[in-house]
């Protein structure tokens, strides 16, 4: 290894040099990290064997190449690391304290590519999934124990809320599918139906119509509506279905679940547009709608372009062959 400035002491101008070098390209500390992190494996190699010939023949580079970047990089930090003897090199006390210092990076690089990998695994990967909070109780927990029959080590995570917040997550990267409704129409999505599912006219059962199998919606036009809150795709359905039955509903409760929009029903507070329940309810009855045709469009989407890995690929091929099926 080429000798350092006189006995590894660093020439202040050489520092000072590269340190406005640094600076006017927009900061200090950011740009010293990306000419630092090359460099640590190396660095951590060299200390830990405190010989340069040997950390070059461990970890497969001339030693020319790792002598020139111990001198780099103690250049760049102004800072002696090792003091020379021969062929032997010893940390400084300051090459103690940035030796700790970059083996937990390292260790941390390592943890996170392990993480990735892991969540990438064909057979082991993980799927961030979402769905609205009304494919919850049944829809989506069958559709992950059939999907599992054939992938019995994929892991989820499960993320339910109202479709827009969905659309959100997927564009942050949060999310790799999701579940929702109505289908979203956005040149940064893909979209695809997979089913419909009718919508119900709840009313306690001792309503006026509860003696009904079947109703129009305008003949619940004077009735008080529970909805789910503003934002919400069923929210959106149920406002354009009443007023295609003419009439705007009067909202007297705004919820964000529907089967607590089962209980106000049940309760005697008013009347609701629902999917069916996973389990019947009692005090109330589920009325069919025949005039607006009362359903909703469910659809997969996920960001467009972005690349799956193989267990979400898998997934989404599995959730694309239950068109028709999904419900």
């Amino acid at each position: 290894m080429r000798p350092m400035h006189g006995n590894a002491i660093i020439d202040p101008m050489v520092h000072e040099r590269s340190s406005e070098k640094w600076l006017s390209h927009g900061g200090y500390e950011e740009d010293i990290a990306v000419t630092l992190t090359p460099r640590l494996a190396y660095f951590v190699g060299v200390a830990r064997h405190e010989h340069v010939t040997r950390a070059a023949q461990e970890m497969g580079v001339p030693q020319s190449t790792l002598s020139r970047a111990m001198v780099r990089l103690e250049e760049d930090l102004g800072v002696a690391l090792f003091a020379r003897r021969g062929r032997t090199v010893a940390l400084t006390p300051a090459g103690r304290t940035f030796l700790a210092s970059a083996e937990r990076a390292l260790a941390e690089v390592e943890r996170a590519a392990e993480s990735v990998r892991a969540d990438a695994d064909p057979g082991a990967g993980k799927v961030a999934f979402g769905f609205l909070h009304t494919m919850g109780s049944e829809t989506v927990p069958s559709l992950i124990r059939a999907f599992r029959a054939e992938h019995p080590r994929v892991r989820f995570t499960l993320v339910q809320n109202y479709g827009e917040a969905m659309i959100e997550r997927l564009r942050a990267g949060e999310l790799d599918l999701c579940l929702t409704s109505p289908v979203p129409d956005a040149p940064d999505l893909v979209a695809r139906r997979l089913d419909e599912q009718r919508l119900l006219l709840v009313v306690p059962d001792d309503h006026r119509l509860a003696s009904r199998r079947r109703v129009r919606l305008a003949e619940a036009a004077e009735e008080t509506f529970v909805t789910l809150e503003p934002g919400y795709g069923l929210r959106r359905i149920t406002d354009d279905l009443c007023a295609q039955a003419g009439f705007t509903p009067r909202v007297a409760f705004e919820g964000e679940e529907a089967e607590t929009l089962r209980g106000l029903v049940a309760a005697g507070l008013g009347v609701a547009l629902l999917p069916p329940p996973a389990v019947a309810r009692p005090g109330v009855v589920e009325l069919s709608v025949t005039a607006p045709r009362a359903a909703r469009e469910i659809g997969l989407a996920w960001l467009d372009g972005h690349p799956d890995t193989p267990p979400v690929a898998a997934f989404k091929r599995f959730l694309l062959s239950r068109r028709g099926a999904l419900l």
